[in-house]
């Protein structure tokens, strides 16, 4: 029987259908940004707006009729506070009505596992890389199991960093594969490059390109920026993978649709005979596929199904992995 999954963490209000772990309805409604960014009740009220034609659509793709789903599952956090709420109140609905487990989902769980899911991968080494996060994370292999965080932003997430450029150079959308278009062909600038161990930290840079634009052409700026944010996740990336002996390497989130920083880490990956993998944009992007999948693989582990409610802090490193 299948399970639905709610996520609007953030612009993206995805509900996914899942059925014995194949993907069978991946539909999404999205808040447009342009070039100011996201005020967050905005895009709540978008999401509430939108909940109910979107959740319709998923169940027509999918097949499958309402009264088949087996559970509900959403996105507990990290994210925007009003927005998780209206996830969380759009999925309690569901649930309650027909009378099924509500089941709470880690965002950043959920990247990594439905992008290990579709790469058939058992244990990599991932970079998940979004917007507020950016985190090098393995399963642990004592009990009981969760994803251990090597490396993480010291400050914001690289997605959020190219979001904040973008906005700054007047880019439309205001987002990084904006960013990717305007670097094509530039030349490098000096930039600030700041790599601590297994972490990094973003701020500085950003700081230094906003401050070039105007003195040198966006293009050249996009490209240095974009350049170094991805070297340093790669330096990083590479002292886990030596450090944990992992032959597999994933990366997955947002940020991870960028053609460039996946042909960086593939080339890395490759120079130390590890298998690199990537999942497909539409399961990179934030989605309710993932959200559905790993709500499906903790109802089938009996395990409980965890507090319900919001935390816009959630971590990875905060879930016992029982499936």
């Amino acid at each position: 029987m299948p399970v639905l999954g709610i996520e609007s963490s953030a612009h993206t209000f995805g509900v996914g259908v899942v059925d014995n772990g194949k993907i069978i309805a991946n539909e999404k409604s999205m808040y447009s940004i342009g070039t100011g960014g996201m005020v967050p009740g905005a895009v709540a009220e978008f999401h509430a707006s939108n909940a109910r034609s979107t959740i319709s659509s998923a169940l027509a793709s999918s097949g499958a009729s309402i009264k088949e789903l087996e559970a509900v599952g959403y996105t507990r956090g990290p994210g925007l506070g009003p927005c998780l709420r209206v996830g969380l109140l759009a999925a309690s609905t569901l649930a309650a009505r027909l009378g099924v487990p509500l089941i709470p989902v880690n965002h950043g769980v959920a990247h990594i596992e439905v992008a290990k899911h579709v790469c058939r991968m058992r244990d990599p080494l991932a970079l998940y890389v979004s917007g507020g996060n950016s985190q090098i994370v393995a399963l642990s292999s004592s009990r009981p199991r969760r994803y251990t965080v090597y490396g993480e932003t010291l400050d914001i997430g690289v997605g959020n960093m190219l979001d904040v450029f973008a906005r700054s150079a007047r880019l439309e959308p205001a987002w990084g594969s904006s960013v990717a278009k305007v670097a094509r062909g530039g030349s490098y600038v000096e930039m600030p490059y700041t790599v601590k161990g297994m972490d990094f930290a973003f701020a500085g840079l950003l700081t230094k390109a906003t401050s070039l634009l105007g003195g040198h052409s966006t293009k050249d700026v996009a490209y240095s920026l974009q350049e170094t944010a991805f070297s340093m996740l790669c330096e990083a990336t590479e002292r886990a993978m030596l450090l944990t002996g992992r032959r597999e390497l994933l990366t997955c989130g947002g940020v991870a649709q960028s053609s460039r920083l996946r042909e960086m880490l593939g080339s890395m990956a490759a120079s130390h005979h590890a298998r690199f993998g990537v999942a497909d944009n539409a399961l990179n992007a934030d989605n309710g596929a993932m959200i559905a999948l790993v709500a499906e693989k903790i109802m089938r582990s009996g395990s409980g199904y965890g507090r319900t409610g919001i935390n816009q802090r959630d971590r990875p490193d905060s879930v016992i992995v029982t499936w």
